[in-house]
């Protein structure tokens, strides 16, 4: 499955639009790693435990796109997306979402 963030793919030509394929995940920050991550926004430095769950998150919501994409008969994703929201105080939504096309 070909994944991109533009509207063509490089050598391949779009001959069938079928739809938006979308995948998501919402993930919880964890109570220890809390404690940890807050005592380093004290000092400064990055939070790479929340760094670490984005990510995750991240990957998660494009595989779910990914399989989304498969059951439309998709070949690729096109003008992919991605969005973050606060779901709740320590949740977060990542969204991935994108135009699923057969090509040629």
């Amino acid at each position: 499955m070909y994944i991109a963030n533009t509207e063509t793919v490089p050598d391949g030509e779009i001959v069938e639009v079928l739809g938006i394929a979308r995948g998501n995940t919402v993930e919880a920050k964890n109570v220890g790693k809390d404690i940890t991550q807050g005592i380093r926004n004290v000092f400064g430095g990055e939070l790479t435990a929340y760094s670490d769950l984005l990510s995750k998150a991240r990957d998660e919501a494009v595989m779910r796109m990914e399989e989304d994409a498969e059951r439309l008969g998709a070949d690729a994703v096109v003008n992919v997306r991605l969005e973050t929201s606060q779901i709740t105080d320590g949740g977060s939504e990542v969204m991935a979402y994108g135009t699923a096309v057969r090509l040629r």
